[in-house]
């Protein structure tokens, strides 16, 4: 980078700012990131800080819902299904901190889908821009989330979002603190998502599984069932997922050391390029592999867990649900990364040569 031909470093890439003006998103926060890279991705801050729309150069990485976004709504859709009337997909959508399953009533406290984060908006703690004329190349955004109320749950999370300027790399550190002088459950999910045109058919899902447990429904054991890989092969648009008819399973990728450390990622070899995700098995046991292919509603998921998406009830019984004592503190760390070229989306699709 030749700092002598430039004196703006947005020139370059950066972070901007701005709000909605118009539609159901209006006065709601939005943070633009340029990596400079061909990666450009935008933060929602009244959306738990987490990440809606996703480019890298001309193609977008993941799925947006028909309504777009929508202002933070955590209190009034926080019964059954109704997180789904805000969930605005995009490629970073987590779900927690104190479920991120399916609706339930566990220990005599009813549940929600997936839980408050993503309609609770942040309170922002620093935006700092890289200055390439200082060497300093990092840009990244950190923010508060505060979850509960009077009585509790008083937990919070401080997420930072880090990117550096030339590389397609989404640094997300994630820890949580409990406030309040009660244990609290715990568990977090991240609904990575992906859509066309990443996701178009040929397109294929990469992880070494060291097992595979689709959820009871018949399609999914059907669909996951497959031996000869055909359940990571994407294809085009099916009637038979049409409304809500998707189909689920719990990944188990094997950690490539013994830190833990696992990837998992979709790949498009026509375009060029896929997606990684690099994180830590030690901290989400399990990953998600969500498939949805209907008309025009085209995505699917890879989604790190440290539960399950059949209830706290149900992870409760399994021993997958966590406790957050008072003062306690969990923390978590994982990236999203653009990955192009032979040799990058080789490893990638190395993957699927294990299981």
């Amino acid at each position: 980078m030749d700092t002598t031909k430039f004196i703006n470093p947005q020139q370059i890439g950066g972070i901007e700012s701005y709000q909605f003006a118009d539609g159901p998103a209006r006065h709601t926060r939005a943070i633009l990131v340029n990596t400079g890279g061909g990666l450009r991705y935008r933060i929602l801050p009244d959306r738990g800080l987490d990440i809606d729309q996703a480019f890298f150069n001309q193609h977008s990485l993941t799925f947006l819902a028909h309504k777009g976004v929508t202002p933070p709504q955590a209190d009034a859709l926080r019964h059954g299904l109704d997180w789904l009337r805000g969930f605005p997909v995009g490629l970073l959508t987590s779900c927690g901190p104190t479920n991120a399953g399916g609706p339930a009533t566990d220990a005599g406290e009813e549940v929600g889908l997936h839980g408050p984060h993503s309609g609770t908006a942040a309170t922002i703690e620093s935006i700092v821009q890289p200055d390439p004329r200082a060497g300093r190349m990092e840009m990244s955004v950190t923010a508060v989330v505060r979850y509960g109320a009077f009585y509790g749950p008083c937990v919070e999370l401080r997420r930072t979002i880090t990117s550096t300027l030339g590389r397609n790399t989404i640094d997300v550190r994630d820890e949580f603190f409990n406030a309040g002088n009660e244990d609290q459950p715990h568990a977090w999910l991240l609904h990575v998502n992906f859509g066309y045109p990443l996701c178009d058919q040929g397109s294929e899902f990469c992880y070494d599984a060291a097992k595979i447990e689709p959820l009871a429904d018949p399609a999914a054991q059907e669909w996951f069932g497959a031996t000869d890989g055909a359940h990571k092969r994407i294809p085009g648009p099916l009637k038979r997922h049409r409304g809500p008819n998707s189909v689920v399973a719990y990944v188990y990728p094997k950690a490539s050391d013994r830190d833990g450390r696992a990837t998992v990622g979709v790949v498009n070899e026509r375009l060029g390029f896929g997606v990684a995700i690099r994180y830590n098995t030690n901290e989400f046991p399990r990953c998600g592999n969500w498939q949805h292919w209907g008309e025009q509603e085209y995505v699917g998921a890879l989604e790190p867990m440290t539960g399950g998406v059949e209830g706290r009830d149900k992870d409760r019984e399994r021993g997958w649900l966590l406790t957050l004592p008072p003062g306690g503190r969990k923390s978590y760390r994982y990236q999203i990364e653009v990955v192009s070229g032979d040799a990058a989306l080789g490893e990638l699709l190395a993957l699927n040569k294990g299981g």
